[in-house]
């Protein structure tokens, strides 16, 4: 008979797992519906919801169609949306950004008036607005966008989106000093109470393709990484982030986020203000690649990644997920 071995563990961290009721008390992260932002994109005309191929149960839809889909929203109890605006007109200044009366405006007009316990953040940027694609004005010398006039346009955007109502400012267009300049224009306009969440650490990633499909903002020429941050620059992404919080930014987030944990951790321990974490298209057109392929567990692999990204650091999600997570009961 072998002998039993004489040797005790001097820990025994089994003792909190057998019992999945200890397991629950004793677990250091959660994922809470109030942890949620939920991306929308609204587009002129009426009666459209049509669901975009590569992100399946993403819907481009107009504005009626967008008021239905808050009211499940606020039914499972998503505290918010981001909204994105897909215009019918587009040209090389993206000047429909500008217009005070154009669909995101008048979408967030009617979303306040019919559900007003509902958190509008709207996304300032003019990728979605210009015939090319790019994210502001081109400098036709660098073959770039110019960062300090499209400043001055950012600035105006946020204010007419303010005007309309909305609740929070979340500059995407990775311009040099666009924090500064919108807190600036904000402020000057009577909305120093509205909070900016920057996309202080947006990589230039091959992760955003099925978004550029949905929100139709695809460039036209060459790519935004002379303005997107270099995947490879864990620093620099850092710094970035520090920086817009230096200039009035409320809430720093890093897109994408799965692949970027490690910069999600490192901001989380360099700055007090929230951190927000954006699960990308592409993220998301791959798990949902793999649920349709039968080779994993969706839920369980949904809730590890939700999981990781609390894990490293991160108060708010946005993601495409938010809705099924809630009805999949994955959330406390």
């Amino acid at each position: 008979m072998p002998q039993s071995s004489s040797i005790t563990p001097s820990t025994r961290f089994r003792r909190l797992r057998y019992n999945p009721r200890i397991r629950d008390l004793v677990r250091q992260s959660h994922v809470h519906k109030s942890d949620f932002l939920y991306p929308l994109f609204v587009c002129e005309g009426a009666g459209i919801k049509r669901e975009i191929a590569s992100m399946p149960g993403v819907y481009q839809m107009s504005l009626d169609s967008i008021l239905k889909e808050c009211e499940e929203l606020c039914r499972l109890g998503i505290v918010g949306i981001v909204l994105f605006g897909i215009p019918g007109h587009k040209d090389e200044r993206g000047s429909a950004a500008l217009d005070p009366d154009n669909i995101v405006c008048s979408c967030v007009r009617e979303i306040k008036s019919r559900f007003p316990e509902l958190v509008v953040v709207v996304d300032v940027c003019f990728c979605e607005y210009t015939s090319h694609g790019h994210c502001g004005i081109l400098d036709s010398k660098l073959q770039s966008v110019d960062n300090d006039k499209t400043l001055a346009i950012l600035g105006a955007q946020s204010c007419n989106l303010a005007a309309a109502g909305a609740d929070m400012i979340a500059p995407s267009a990775s311009m040099d000093g666009m924090v500064g300049a919108i807190r600036s224009a904000l402020d000057s306009s009577g909305f120093s109470h509205l909070p900016i969440m920057s996309y202080s650490t947006k990589f230039a990633s091959s992760y955003y393709g099925p978004f550029r499909d949905v929100a139709e903002s695809a460039p036209s020429f060459g790519d935004r990484r002379s303005y997107q941050q270099d995947i490879a620059n864990a620093k620099e992404a850092l710094h970035e982030s520090l920086i817009d919080a230096q200039e009035g930014a409320d809430i720093l987030m890093v897109k994408p986020a799965l692949a970027f944990l490690d910069i999600i951790h490192d901001l989380a321990q360099s700055t007090l203000l929230p951190i927000a974490v954006y699960n990308v298209s592409g993220e998301y057109a791959m798990l949902k690649a793999a649920q349709r392929a039968g080779v994993i567990d969706y839920a369980r692999v949904l809730h590890e990644n939700l999981i990781a990204f609390k894990r490293a650091g991160a108060s708010i999600i946005i993601s495409y997920h938010a809705k099924e997570a809630i009805e999949l009961g994955l959330c406390d």
